[in-house]
């Protein structure tokens, strides 16, 4: 059985840290680390660089501290730096990707290295010595891939208390935004996402648990983007216009992703329109043999596509992606280039590859057009089109420019939200902490700006929402403070349960008790509900007593009893407690650290202000008595003395505790001790004066004041200023007590009598007091 029983503040700070991707778009990878533990997200390559130039800024981190991995989805971005990361590094921890992710992801990186192999090949001549190689082969591929791991949709992982489920992030098949839990705090990474339903994805999903960072992709800033049917019919029309034309359209793509869904399109349009195609003599061509074998992925995994998808395969019992339309080519060299013809390249960058060579061939003739339907990068050769430069270099020669005359259109088909999409994401999340990614410097910068004036009714409240925009390697530390809950366990939780259900029984009582009351007398109903109220008030505070035990894996705090502690907590090996007690004495501080000396011997001193341990014995009555004085006995018992409060700390132990049970012993009986009397007596006679004796007599009548105020309350007055207790008055000190207007005294504190009584019983319930307090505070003085 288990009850929450207490809560602590906790103060901890969040770290995020981009090593890419961050004011950018190319080479994702960012680390997050809370409480000990450490997530990276995502591995990828800037597709504007080579060789080790694209990689991110590994150098930065010890990439050894990461226990977890997670790969959002396949684009190589994202992900084509992970077998350099597994196999390269010294990484120790575990990766985690979707199964349609892992199952694409093999074959786009087995390309990956065979391109950028023959890209370096071709380029021997020219290359510095500051290129490099690939970053790795194929046996590097093979083997990492082995050590990935699987994770479903909407399915929890727990590893060593870092908790993360993947949800659907649109975009790509297997695409996947993680919301990750350590400690309670949730960050929800959404990778690159769309919440636009095509024809073949499903859009992202809102997570249904509360997110306090999230980390999300600007790509697109605060742009918008047109309606899907409009950008299908001018895809579609820009492509009839150009083929009957006689010209030729290249369609620069990545092989994986957004060509399957360009596919769709185009097989069904030409399938409308096959009349005015010339009934198949204007070919479509996908040239990727990379996307012939992962197509198959694609016929696999239909049940985690759309509802549209899903119902075409039922109703029609054939395979969506099994196209009538499509012709793939294997190698360009079979490319029979006569007539008008619809090519779909990768890569979709035209940094190489067919994409390239096809844009060579093609730039010259005006008919030409080359529609680019992806996200452009900076520095790459599809953002350099974008200008409609003049010429353009050669990949084989940078110093030879081929002439630019084609068409060169945008119509982004790239599965980003655009800003009212991701502005209407970031509302249901709901998120405190915003942290933007993937988008560059001013597109990024243009999206906070827009989020801030969205949320400026939220400032200075508790609901305010801040929103970072760091560049690569600049750390963000964000402060969270929350509520750490203990779990009562064992024997503590039934005597918790216990308690709560007998005190609810009287409860109980007393409102059938008061109910009959009421009854009885209407007039006393408030003041008898505002009693229940005060008793219903004082039931709810439980002073507990137990062990709390911390899981430095799971965060898990626990209450338990010395007792239950090995039945609860097996695994703990070594279980030291730290005991205190505090007494509160009246004598002074030398001579308790005069008897302890005598006692034990071994007294180590650590704070002493009034330097009552380094004077003589004589002079034992003349120390300060403000001051801090802490010592270590025995070199394990700790005793703290400030005023007149005296607190003992030591490590339990058999040793330990004897030690302190006689520690205690001296201070209370210290007072009463022979050795006290005369060590008193002797410092009296030597050090007494007129002063010291008037300042001793005051503190004597404050502390029985104290007792009479105690006694009476608000009813009894001391008749003198608090201030002036210190001082000498010039007469005598008295006491005023009136408890109505036939039962009142006055007392003279100086002589200890009563001087006025109107009542006997009164009296002399006063005199009783009196004495009893003289008793008191005599030992003090």
């Amino acid at each position: 059985m288990q009850n929450n029983n207490t809560g602590t503040t906790t103060n901890d700070n969040f770290r995020f840290f981009g090593l890419g991707g961050s004011n950018e778009v190319g080479r994702s990878c960012h680390v997050i680390r809370y409480k000990g533990k450490t997530v990276m997200l995502d591995a990828g390559v800037h597709p504007a660089y080579r060789g080790m130039a694209s990689l991110p800024f590994y150098d930065e981190i010890d990439l050894s501290t990461i226990d977890v991995l997670l790969i959002s989805h396949f684009h190589l971005d994202h992900a084509a730096s992970l077998p350099y990361v597994m196999q390269k590094t010294n990484f120790k921890g575990r990766v985690f990707m979707t199964h349609p992710t892992k199952a694409i992801y093999r074959w786009l990186l087995k390309d990956f290295v065979r391109v950028t192999s023959l890209s370096n090949n071709a380029n021997s001549n020219i290359r510095t010595s500051n290129d490099d190689d690939n970053l790795y082969n194929d046996t590097d591929l093979v083997e990492s891939f082995d050590r990935i791991e699987t994770i479903d949709y909407h399915s929890t992982m727990d590893i060593s208390g870092i908790k993360f489920t993947a949800y659907h992030a649109g975009h790509v098949l297997g695409a996947a935004m993680f919301q990750i839990e350590i400690a309670g705090l949730r960050i929800l990474f959404t990778g690159d996402y769309s919440r636009e339903v095509d024809r073949h994805l499903n859009s992202a999903e809102v997570p249904p648990f509360s997110t306090d960072v999230l980390i999300v992709e600007s790509t697109f800033g605060t742009a918008t983007h047109e309606p899907r049917i409009t950008r299908e019919r001018k895809l579609t029309s820009l492509i009839h216009n150009t083929v009957v034309k006689g010209g030729r359209v290249l369609l620069p793509v990545f092989a994986l992703g957004r060509a399957q869904e360009l596919l769709l399109i185009l097989d069904e349009y030409w399938t409308q329109h096959s009349n005015d195609l010339g009934n198949g003599q204007v070919p479509i061509y996908y040239a990727s043999n990379l996307a012939r074998k992962c197509l198959n992925v694609f016929q696999t995994y239909i049940n985690m596509m759309n509802d549209n998808i899903r119902k075409k395969f039922r109703d029609s019992k054939t395979n969506p992606f099994i196209f009538k339309n499509i012709l793939y080519l294997k190698n360009i060299d079979d490319f029979q280039d006569f007539g008008p013809s619809v090519m779909l390249a990768s890569p979709g960058m035209l940094q190489n590859g067919v994409s390239r060579d096809l844009l060579e061939k093609w730039c010259p003739e005006e008919k030409n057009l080359v529609l680019i339907t992806g996200y452009s990068i900076e520095g790459t050769m599809a953002k350099f089109l974008m200008l409609q430069p003049d010429h353009i270099p050669s990949i084989n020669n940078p110093d030879i420019s081929v002439p630019r005359r084609c068409q060169v259109e945008e119509i982004s088909f790239a599965a980003h939200v655009d800003f009212q999409e991701n502005l209407d994401f970031i509302e249901q999340v709901g998120a405190g902490k915003i942290i933007l990614v993937h988008g560059e410097s001013n597109p990024m910068g243009r999206l906070k700006s827009a989020l801030l004036s969205n949320f400026k009714n939220l400032k200075n409240t508790e609901k305010e929402v801040k929103v970072y925009n760091p560049r690569n390697c600049v750390l963000i530390s964000l402060e969270f403070k929350g509520v750490k809950v203990a779990k009562a366990i064992g024997t503590l939780a039934d005597e918790i349960s216990s308690k709560l259900l007998t005190d609810e029984d009287i409860r109980k009582e007393d409102n059938d008790g008061i109910k009959t009351k009421k009854n009885e007398n209407e007039n006393e109903n408030e003041n008898e509900n505002e009693r229940v109220e005060d008793e219903e008030n004082s039931s709810q505070g439980l002073a507990v007593s137990g062990i709390l035990v911390s899981d430095e894996k799971t965060f898990d705090l626990n209450l338990v009893s010395l007792t239950d502690i090995r039945e609860h907590h097996v695994d703990l090996k070594t279980t030291i407690l730290k005991e205190r007690q505090s007494v509160t004495l009246g004598c002074k501080k030398d001579l308790i650290y005069w008897h302890l000396l005598q006692m034990f011997g071994s007294v180590d001193v650590l704070i002493d202000d009034d330097n009552v341990t380094n004077i003589k014995e004589t002079d034992l009555r003349e120390n300060k008595v403000n001051g801090e004085l802490e010592i270590m006995i025995m070199k394990s018992i700790k005793l703290h003395m400030v005023d007149s409060l005296a607190t003992l700390e030591w490590v339990q132990s058999a040793i330990n505790d004897t030690v302190a049970d006689s520690v205690m012993a001296i201070l209370l009986s210290v007072e009463s001790s022979p050795a006290s009397v005369k060590l008193s007596s002797h410092t009296h006679d030597h050090h007494h004066d007129h002063h010291h004796e008037e300042d001793q007599i005051l503190l004597r009548i404050q502390q029985i004041a104290n007792v009479f105020k105690e006694q009476f309350g608000d009813t009894f007055t001391l008749l003198m200023d608090k201030e002036e207790i210190g001082g000498s008055p010039k007469e005598d000190i008295k006491g005023l007590i009136t408890i109505n207007e036939s039962m009142t005294a006055k007392i003279n504190f100086t002589t200890l009598k009563v001087e006025e009584c109107t009542s006997k019983p009164l009296k002399g319930r006063i005199e009783s007091i009196l004495k009893i307090g003289s008793d008191l505070v005599t030992p003090l003085c």
